[in-house]
């Protein structure tokens, strides 16, 4: 029997790219194919993309340039780039780099393996008729009892600041059947806590049964499920939270309070300028009405500063809008233009304006995070273990607010979920003990 040929990946950005190299690495295992953490040892080297983050393609570029060596010492070596960058410049990389074999785009993984069997240079960015989801394997290996399940791909958002729609296409939902048999089947595999993902998750409608699920009907389906203990979900949009997702929050145990929801500035012009459709004040109220329904509920946001057009006074409009709000953590970015999108066209704000507002909000959504955890000491709270600690004995899983929790517990096991109680907080992660002999 001759060994299995050896798969690199490198994945950058987002959740929904994790699951797409998941699902890329099973279905390059069908082939014969296993997965190795040293390029220098692999038969093949994927880059799965992301175009969200400032200069994108120079990263890709750079990490291209850095293989250049390991092609000439191996020429029979396959380089692949995938994920929205690949979506992005297709046939452009594989000018700009000869390293490269393979550019395929986010909504046709599913064909990567017979590409790379029919060799030569190829680029594949189409968006297929066919589903990718039914094309390929199903997944048989995971890591721990955490796992990501994609419901929905794409967005018609078309927010003047994102690449998303030109490299994901269109919103699309998965049919409710598919999803819940990969479900049961990620269960059947000792998966206890399941996040559901897409660009913009929460306007999911998939074909059920009976007709069109919303998100919400698809969380209490899933939460029926024996053997799965936690339900999350992300990224979400300010205008798509219907009444009935909202009262899930309240109303099913197994949906964790935890809510990832952008709202990229605080300012109604710059609100409008981005085309997010919304207002600052919308977006209050509807805080307002998921806390009701769940009060002990952490938020989390993402935020632009130093978008095109940008004063000092929508800046602060932002600061009072977080301030107002109090999230348990947020991600802050400075604007970057993305090639092809409305706001690229626009006059940039100077990079140290820019440079010394995204300080002032980071240094307040820090503030507000460490406010967040030091309120957690004392309170009781429910752990997944994930994996073991760096410290003997110690096991590291996730709270229920998704605070990464370090547990003194010599006995406990990867998958168990865990009643401890919070004895500390450090920089990023909380301390606790377990309520009850771990037996």
């Amino acid at each position: 029997m001759t060994d299995a040929k050896k798969l690199f990946v490198k994945t950058y950005g987002c959740q929904m790219n994790v699951y797409d190299t998941e699902r890329m690495v099973e279905a390059m295992g069908a082939k014969g194919y296993a997965t190795t953490d040293k390029a220098e040892d692999a038969d093949m080297v994927l880059l799965n993309t992301c175009h969200i983050r400032e200069k994108a393609s120079e990263k890709l570029y750079s990490d291209l340039g850095r293989l250049r060596s390991l092609k000439n010492a191996k020429p029979d070596l396959k380089v692949g780039v995938a994920g929205c960058v690949a979506q992005a410049e297709g046939a452009e990389i594989l000018r700009r780099s000869p390293v490269v074999d393979l550019v395929v785009g986010p909504q046709a993984y599913h064909r990567l393996p017979q590409m790379v069997e029919a060799g030569g240079r190829l680029v594949d960015t189409d968006f297929p008729v066919e589903d990718k989801f039914t094309q390929l394997p199903e997944r048989k290996s995971l890591r721990g009892p955490t796992a990501f399940l994609t419901v929905q791909e794409g967005c018609d958002k078309f927010c003047a600041f994102c690449v998303v729609p030109y490299t994901r296409g269109a919103e699309v939902s998965r049919p409710v059947g598919r999803l819940l048999d990969e479900a049961r089947g990620l269960v059947a595999q000792g998966v206890r806590e399941i996040t559901l993902l897409g660009q913009n998750v929460n306007a999911y409608h998939g074909e059920g049964p009976d007709g069109a699920w919303g998100l919400s009907r698809l969380l209490r389906e899933l939460a029926k499920i024996d053997g799965l203990a936690r339900l999350r979900y992300t990224t979400s949009h300010p205008n798509d939270m219907e009444d009935d997702l909202i009262a899930a929050h309240g109303d099913l145990p197994a949906l964790m309070p935890y809510l990832h929801l952008p709202v990229q500035s605080g300012s109604d012009r710059i609100l409008k300028a981005m085309n997010r459709k919304h207002t600052a004040d919308q977006y209050l109220r509807l805080v307002d009405r998921i806390r009701a329904a769940r009060p002990d509920i952490l938020l989390s946001s993402d935020f632009i500063v130093g978008f095109p057009g940008e004063t000092d006074a929508d800046f602060q409009a932002t600061l009072d809008l977080v301030k107002s709000v109090g999230y348990g953590q947020s991600f802050s970015f400075k604007y970057s233009a993305r090639p092809g999108t409305p706001a690229a066209e626009k006059p940039p704000v100077a990079a140290d304006i820019a440079d010394a507002r995204l300080q002032e909000l980071q240094a307040l959504i820090t503030a507000q995070q460490h406010a967040a955890q030091e309120a957690m000491i004392g309170r009781e709270v429910s752990v997944l273990y994930e994996k073991p600690g760096r410290m003997s004995g110690q096991m590291v899983g996730k709270s229920d607010h998704l605070h990464a929790v370090h547990v003194k517990d010599p006995s406990g096991r990867i998958g168990q979920l865990v009643r401890v109680r919070v004895l500390a907080s450090t920089s990023n992660s909380l301390a606790a003990e377990p309520l009850f002999a771990n037996v």
